[in-house]
């Protein structure tokens, strides 16, 4: 219930389209009209002259993003808890054969001091060169990045000849959070390339390489190809992006994650034993617990134990949580808490 966004099912209204789109037959390979109809909606969010590829996965999009931003010989300057170092299999590295440079950060947050100690390398032939800032919105702590926060990265990164990447898995949640539209947070704070999460707010499957730099993509059809992210079927995965943009639904599901996770926390945070980690911003909450806490409450739920030398424990709401799982999660928590204390007395 708690583990992953990745865990629940599918919106009603997605499956609803998905469903619809299944009736007869369709070009493949995105020549149908229900891609047609879902990249004019990106179109009409992000700006007329933005192109959109969709792709099966968060990892493709990453990668095949990145992988239009830099040669074999650069690097790829990024935090060392984002996703595309830690949890990737390698695959930035191996699709586009460039090294990740890890800087420290904060909550997962990266600044342009950061990026600015990466940049000694720059003209010296013996180092791979930077060439591209990959961020990621919200972070893999839950934290989001500022409007202005993002700005001054790209305005950075630009400044010294580097692009910019974002990781959007959960862009809808920072949305929600910050109270900003999804374009003032990226393209017009200078984000070259997006990866567009829908996967984890409330689509079965897919996610979109969302290009306002499109000097970059003149040949990443190809790139997609190559990299077998080009779904045949492509109206299965551009039906659910229509739904879930054309009126707010991506929206309306990533508060409701949020407002779940922000009761989670402060009804965990009242429990004798548990503290909460991180300024819960999105839809994660970061929790420090006994380990024989996490070993009895692991047996009413899974969840990851996110730093086990920490005892600290990652828990994830989602579209579909209410406050009915809310409350029944925080009594098996205060549960496993009043035997553990039991056995210590």
């Amino acid at each position: 219930m708690f583990a992953s966004d990745n865990n629940s099912g599918v919106h009603p209204r997605i499956m609803d389209a998905l469903i619809r789109a299944n009736e007869g037959h369709a070009l493949s390979y995105g020549d149908d009209e229900y891609t047609d109809r879902a990249k004019e909606i990106f179109k009409g969010i992000f700006g007329e002259d933005t192109e959109v590829f969709f792709v099966y996965n968060g990892t493709g999009a990453n990668v095949l993003g990145i992988s239009a931003l830099v040669n074999s010989y650069n690097s790829v300057i990024c935090p060392s808890s984002a996703h595309i170092t830690v949890d990737e299999c390698g695959a930035p590295e191996n699709f586009c054969g460039v090294k990740l440079e890890v800087t420290d950060h904060s909550g997962g947050k990266i600044g342009i001091e950061h990026i600015g100690s990466k940049l000694h390398m720059l003209g010296f032939q013996h180092h791979s060169q930077p060439r591209a800032v990959s961020i990621t919105q919200c972070t893999e702590l839950g934290e989001v990045y500022t409007v202005e926060e993002t700005r001054r990265i790209c305005e950075f990164a630009h400044e010294h000849g580097l692009l910019v990447h974002m990781d959007g898995a959960r862009l809808a949640n920072a949305a929600a959070s910050l109270g900003a539209d999804l374009r003032e947070m990226t393209r017009d704070a200078g984000v070259d390339v997006l990866s567009f999460g829908g996967t984890k707010n409330g689509m079965m499957f897919g996610e979109a390489v969302v290009f306002f730099n499109t000097s970059l993509c003149a040949d990443f059809k190809y790139v997609r190809k190559q990299g077998m992210q080009l779904h045949s079927k492509m109206r299965y995965i551009a039906a659910q992006f229509e739904e879930l943009l054309k009126d707010g639904l991506w929206l309306e599901n990533a508060r409701n994650a949020n407002e779940m996770a922000r009761l989670l926390a402060q009804k965990a945070s009242k429990i004798d034993g548990v503290r909460v980690d991180h300024e819960v911003q999105t839809n994660a909450v970061f929790a420090v617990l006994q380990p024989k806490v996490i070993e009895e409450l692991q047996k009413k739920y899974f969840f990851f134990i996110w730093d086990e030398e920490k005892s600290e424990v990652r828990w994830v709401t989602s579209f579909d949580t209410t406050r009915e799982d809310v409350e029944s999660f925080i009594r098996e928590l205060e549960a496993a808490v009043n035997t553990c204390n039991k056995t210590l007395e």
